[in-house]
């Protein structure tokens, strides 16, 4: 098994991503998206989103990075595409399923599911405009408000000449909430001749097993279920090895080996965030993990109400640290 680590716009940039990746499991990333409209990009625009170009693509632990590209104008995505194409990225991924109403309105993301021949045409001149050896990759929804054009819109990106395509189990009616149709990612696959990627609810090993089970795809994409449990995927590999009679591998990560990374991100955004927004940054990581840890819990209860980077950082330099932790990479 495959594992991916989504794209999510607003929380999973590429300071998330250089931590999480460091925890270990993912087999290759997906950057948040870059809108495309009616310019042609330069070079730094990329970087700075995607600051993994100036290394191979590759974040500090060396896991690939696809950057993402939205937008609606085949010849702008083209022309943006090779530029990007110049920085030597890991592939290029195309946006079809970004829910949000903004991105929507200005006809971008999962929108342009209800025009299957303009999704086709999209992925058809990126894959024109870059060298052959630089994978274009698409991800999509099930649709826009309804799932009716699911295959049409797969079959479209298929014969566009996409290397991979992910699926997130879901319409853009449907937002993020559960469930998610996994049994349509099945028919999806099978309609097509390119590998799928099934993205959606995965929360837990169990329902990353039984995910490969209903859709048949090797491959899995997780995005919130990473940001909630940063073991999660350690946990899948462990498990997905058992069950072959190979040695598991850790189950995943204590939540004191994890406080020394919570420590990196803090230092981290203080790099490139403003101090105002520091602090935010962190309570919107630690709402996540509180789910799953209880000491994230505590944390976040008291952490809640500030805003004051000064006391944030005092309280996480009190944390027991494990004095053999690597230092933080430069």
């Amino acid at each position: 098994m495959r594992l991916l680590l989504a794209p999510m716009e607003g929380l999973l940039d590429h300071t998330l991503r250089d931590i999480l990746t460091r925890v270990g499991g993912m087999d290759g990333c997906v950057s948040e998206f870059i809108r495309i409209t009616g310019q042609l990009l330069p070079a730094r625009v990329f970087t700075r989103i995607v600051p993994e170009l100036r290394h191979g693509s590759r974040t500090p632990a060396g896991v690939l990075v696809r950057p993402q590209l939205l937008g609606s104008d085949p010849a702008c995505m083209a022309d943006n595409a090779a530029v990007l194409a110049t920085l030597n990225p890991a592939g290029i991924d195309l946006n079809f399923g970004c829910p949000a109403k903004t991105v929507n309105q200005h006809r971008g993301g999962a929108v342009l599911l209800d025009e299957p021949e303009l999704v086709g045409q999209i992925v058809a001149a990126v894959r024109r405009a870059v060298p052959a050896a630089i994978p274009v990759s698409a991800k999509m929804r099930l649709g826009n408000q309804c799932d009716t054009r699911t295959l049409e819109c797969a079959q479209a990106i298929d014969e566009a000449g996409a290397s991979e395509l992910v699926v997130h189990a879901r319409t853009r009616a449907h937002g993020y909430r559960p469930p998610a149709y996994w049994e349509r990612v099945r028919d999806v696959r099978q309609a097509v001749t390119l590998p799928v990627i099934a993205n959606g609810e995965i929360w837990s090993v169990q329902d990353a097993l039984r995910c490969r089970e209903v859709t048949g795809c090797d491959t899995l994409m997780i995005g919130r279920g990473m940001v909630r449990n940063p073991g999660l995927a350690l946990a899948i590999v462990a498990a997905d090895r058992s069950a072959m009679g190979l040695a598991p591998g850790l189950p995943g990560i204590a939540w004191a080996d994890l406080l020394p990374l919570i420590t990196d991100f803090w230092r981290l955004i203080a790099r490139h965030v403003e101090p105002r927004h520091r602090s935010g940054r962190l309570k919107q990581w630690l709402n996540y993990l509180r789910r799953h840890y209880p000491e994230a819990e505590q944390v976040f209860t008291e952490l809640r109400l500030t805003n004051d980077p000064a006391r944030i950082a005092l309280w996480l330099a009190a944390q027991p640290i494990p004095a053999n932790e690597p230092a933080l990479p430069s």
